[in-house]
C-alpha cells in the first residue's frame, strides 16, 4: 500500500500528464463518451453542450478527469427532463460518470469518495 505522501505525488502525476492533455477550456478527452452525439438522446443535429456531472468545487477536476459528455442543449441538457431540470437524470448520469471514473482509475469506493466527496452508485 502507498503511504499518503507516495499516493499524493501519485495523484499529483497523474493529474499534471492528465492536464497537459487538456483543451484551451480545460478539458481533458472525455472517458465517459466517444461519440460527437447527444448522450441521452443520440441526437447529432442539434447544438450539443458539454456537461458535468459533478459541479462547484469537483467542475474543474471533472473537466481535467475527463467526466463529461455531450448534450443536445434542448431538451437533453436544459430541458424540464434533462440533466438541469431532472434530479433522476442528474443522478443517472452522476452514477454513470462515477462507475467509468473507477472501472477507468481503478478507483475503489473509498478512493473515489476522497476524489469526488460522495458515493452516487
Amino acid at each position: 500500500m502507498l503511504s499518503r505522501r507516495s499516493l499524493r505525488s501519485w495523484e499529483m502525476t497523474r493529474v499534471a500528464s492528465s492536464r497537459s492533455r487538456l483543451d484551451r477550456n480545460g478539458y481533458a478527452p472525455s472517458i465517459l463518451q466517444q461519440d460527437e452525439c447527444c448522450f441521452l438522446c443520440g441526437r447529432r443535429d442539434r447544438k450539443l453542450d458539454r456537461h458535468e456531472p459533478f459541479g462547484g468545487p469537483y467542475r474543474a477536476k471533472s473537466k481535467a478527469d475527463g467526466l463529461w459528455l455531450l448534450l443536445c442543449h434542448y431538451p437533453c441538457h436544459e430541458g424540464p427532463t434533462g440533466a438541469h431540470g431532472s434530479a433522476r437524470v442528474n443522478n443517472y448520469l452522476r452514477a454513470y460518470a462515477q462507475g467509468k471514473a473507477m472501472e477507468v482509475f481503478g478507483w475503489s469506493m473509498e478512493e473515489w469518495r476522497e476524489h469526488y466527496g460522495k458515493n452516487y452508485l
